[in-house]
C-alpha cells in the first residue's frame, strides 16, 4: 500500500533501537526523511547507516536526551518543521512505589508525560500553516492494565493520554491526528532485560521465562519492532486522517477487553 507521505519529514525519538527504530525503519520505507535519535552515538549512528542503505531514505542522526530543552533545540534544529512526530523515550525502571522519592518521580513524569507534551506544542504551529501533521506517542499496555512495579511509567503515561486526549480534538480541524500505540509485551532489548531478571530471581532458564510468558498471549508469541513500526506508518500515513484520538493496543489479544 501507498502511505501517501513520501517526501514529508519525520521526527522519530529515542529511535537508536526497539521501537522507535522499527517505526523509523518503516517511515523511511514510507518515503520520508527521518530525524533519528538517541543518546549513545555508536549506536545511533549504525542504526542511521542501517536504515539509510536499507532504503536509501536521507537519515539525520541528533545525538541528544530528549527530555531535555537541549536535546529538544538540537532536534528541532534538525527538522524545524516536522510533517511527523513519534514520541519516544525510555521508561523509569521498575521500582516498588513506596521506593520512590519526589526527584524520582518528577523525572519520570518529565520522561514520559511533559517531554512529549512539549515537542507537540513546538511542532503543531507549523503543521497547522501546511494542514498536515501526524503525532504518535508510544507509550504502554500498563496504561490500561497496571503493572506492579512499573506504577511510575504507567501513571506518567497515562497522564499523556489523557491531556492529550482533548488536544487531539483542537487540533483535528487542522488535519493533525494524535495518537498513541500501547505495546505489549514486545521483542525488545528492555523485555530481555526483564526476562533475564525473572529468570536469576526464580531459578528458571531464560528461555522457560520467555515461553511462560508466550503462552499467557493469546497469539502465543511476541510481538516484533517491524510489525510495531508498520502500524506507527500506517497512523502517520494519508490513510489514517480521520483516526485522532485514539488507543491502539499491539499485544497480541494480552489485554481481554471487548471495548
Amino acid at each position: 500500500m501507498d502511505l501517501g507521505i513520501s517526501g514529508k519529514t519525520a521526527i522519530i525519538c529515542a529511535s537508536s533501537k526497539g521501537l522507535g527504530k522499527g517505526c523509523a525503519m518503516a517511515l523511511a520505507q514510507a518515503g520520508c526523511a527521518i530525524v533519528v535519535n538517541g543518546r549513545t552515538e555508536e549506536t545511533l549512528q549504525l542504526t542511521a547507516a542501517e536504515i539509510r542503505e536499507a532504503t536509501g531514505a536521507t537519515v539525520t542522526a541528533v545525538i541528544a536526551d530528549v527530555s531535555t530543552a537541549e536535546g529538544q533545540a538540537k532536534l528541532l534544529a534538525a527538522c524545524p518543521q516536522p510533517d511527523i512526530l513519534v514520541n519516544n523515550n525510555g521508561g523509569p525502571p521498575r521500582k516498588d512505589y513506596t521506593l520512590l522519592d519526589r526527584d524520582a518521580m518528577i523525572e519520570g513524569v518529565v520522561q514520559n508525560m511533559i517531554t512529549p507534551i512539549e515537542l507537540i506544542k513546538a511542532v503543531s504551529p507549523s503543521m497547522k500553516e501546511k494542514n498536515f501533521g501526524r503525532v504518535v506517542n508510544i507509550t504502554s499496555l500498563s496504561v490500561l492494565s497496571p503493572l506492579e512495579g512499573l506504577d511510575l511509567s504507567s501513571g506518567a503515561r497515562a497522564g499523556l493520554t489523557s491531556f492529550l486526549a482533548g488536544v487531539a480534538r483542537q487540533l483535528a480541524p487542522h488535519g493533525i491526528t494524535i495518537n498513541n500505540i500501547l505495546p505489549g509485551k514486545m521483542d525488545t532489548d528492555r523485555l530481555r532485560g526483564g526476562l533475564r531478571a525473572t529468570a536469576k530471581n526464580s531459578g528458571a532458564t531464560e528461555e522457560e521465562v520467555a515461553a511462560n510468558q508466550r503462552a499467557e498471549i493469546p497469539a502465543r508469541r511476541f510481538g516484533t519492532p517491524e510489525e510495531f513500526g508498520n502500524a506507527c506508518a500506517f497512523l502517520c500515513s494519508q490513510h489514517g486522517g480521520y483516526i485522532t484520538g485514539q488507543n491502539l493496543l499491539l499485544d497480541g489479544g494480552l489485554f481481554p477487553s471487548a471495548f
